[in-house]
């Protein structure tokens, strides 16, 4: 169901602040752990859900305060995205993704009319696996990209490409592909319905296609050409919050394992699991590498905000503090899945049911770590750019062109 026919009348009681929209997504815990198996089951997040984080402002955190949005930063981004992650992992996910729409560089005129709410969903792939001709107006696009978390929900779909004329691909300044990120309603996208992973399953992260449709130049739009200014304009942006799922979801198994330390007792020995060294060691070994990977990513989302507000850019980083946040971000997502690892093992075969939560949060992880943010070339990628060497990813590194 699409929301982009709906007035601004009635926004007045969507939170628009940080504080009230952090308040209502704590609200909505309940529900989704009550939730997370018909989640993981249906592969997509149900119509209500969806309805919940809309009403709690959710999608609406990256437009700016011009167009009457929060314009939250992206601490509190990353905040909302981890309280919804320690819900479900997948709600935290389409959540980091839906929001996107906030921080894409569209016109403010396309913005108006894109977006006669801000409280809708965006999806897609940005990286430019697809072909869009110009042609008068706009441009003919087509191609099939993958993992469009949450696209059977979302209100416009984006779809990267790499733009031609007359049959030849254009360049840029620098001689490189154009590339140039579409947007088109849900409509004009045929799904294909291939989603059955290992884990995170409720994302709906299927692929899409599209065949031949006009997009319109005011409906595209380039991470290298900025249409708003402050720490919101830079190219990374849209990755920064990207740890507070793997926050959430770390959080979420580490709470469980203490609950369940807790009460449980030793059927053979009849001892007591908060009295066994085991259990005492491996919950505080894990709650130190919880504190140390979260306090890195707060930190460095702290520190990159504070440069950037100040009227700094990217360039302005020393080397070490353009790749901070890349860093901090893969190391949540590692540690998290290896924090999930160890309790696991420390529950034992209570953990191998389907029914265990333990069991989902582990598949969640090692399939989030399977996402380009967790893998080798982004750490390739910031050696690189530490000894002056080629980035395999330079878009972590807020590099587009």
């Amino acid at each position: 169901m699409t929301f982009i026919a709906q007035s601004r009348r009635g926004e007045s009681a969507i939170p628009n602040t940080a504080e009230e929209i952090l308040a209502a997504v704590r609200a909505m815990v309940p529900e989704l752990r009550a939730r997370s198996t018909e989640i993981e089951r249906n592969r997509t997040l149900p119509a209500d859900i969806v309805a919940l984080m809309r009403g709690a402002g959710v999608f609406r955190m990256g437009f700016p305060k011009t167009f009457g949005g929060p314009e939250l930063t992206s601490v509190e981004q990353t905040q909302v995205i981890e309280t919804l992650a320690y819900g479900d992992i997948s709600v935290g996910w389409c959540a980091m993704v839906g929001m996107d729409g906030g921080l894409y560089h569209l016109r403010e005129s396309a913005v108006r009319e894109m977006f006669p709410t801000l409280d809708l969903a965006a999806a897609g792939m940005l990286p430019p696996v697809g072909r869009a001709d110009r042609v008068a107006g706009g441009y003919r696009l087509s191609g099939r990209w993958g993992f469009a978390s949450g696209i059977a929900h979302a209100d416009w779909v984006s779809a990267g490409a790499l733009t031609y004329t007359d049959g030849e691909v254009d360049r840029t300044a620098s001689g490189k592909p154009n590339w140039r990120i579409m947007m088109v309603r849900p409509s004009e996208v045929e799904l294909v319905d291939n989603w059955h992973a290992t884990g995170m399953s409720g994302t709906g992260s299927m692929d899409f296609e599209i065949d031949d449709v006009f997009v319109a130049e005011e409906h595209s739009f380039s991470l290298a050409e900025p249409t708003r200014s402050g720490p919101l304009s830079v190219p990374d942006a849209v990755m920064r919050k990207m740890a507070g799922v793997a926050l959430g979801a770390a959080r979420a198994a580490l709470d469980h394992a203490r609950d369940v330390a807790r009460t449980k007792v030793n059927r053979l020995t009849g001892a007591r699991w908060s009295d066994d060294y085991r259990v005492q060691f491996t919950l505080a070994i894990c709650e130190m590498d919880f504190m140390s990977m979260r306090h890195a990513v707060y930190r460095s989302l702290e520190h990159r905000w504070t440069l950037l507000e100040s009227g700094g850019t990217l360039d302005d980083f020393t080397p070490d503090e353009r790749v901070a946040t890349m860093l901090t971000r893969l190391n949540a997502m590692r540690s998290a899945r290896s924090i999930v690892r160890r309790l696991y093992d420390l529950l034992a075969t209570t953990s191998i049911y389907q029914s265990s939560p333990m069991d989902r949060w582990l598949r969640d992880l090692e399939t989030m770590c399977q996402h380009v943010m967790g893998q080798d070339q982004i750490v390739q990628s910031a050696g690189a750019y530490l000894v002056g060497g080629e980035p395999c990813f330079p878009l972590a590194l807020g590099i587009v062109d």
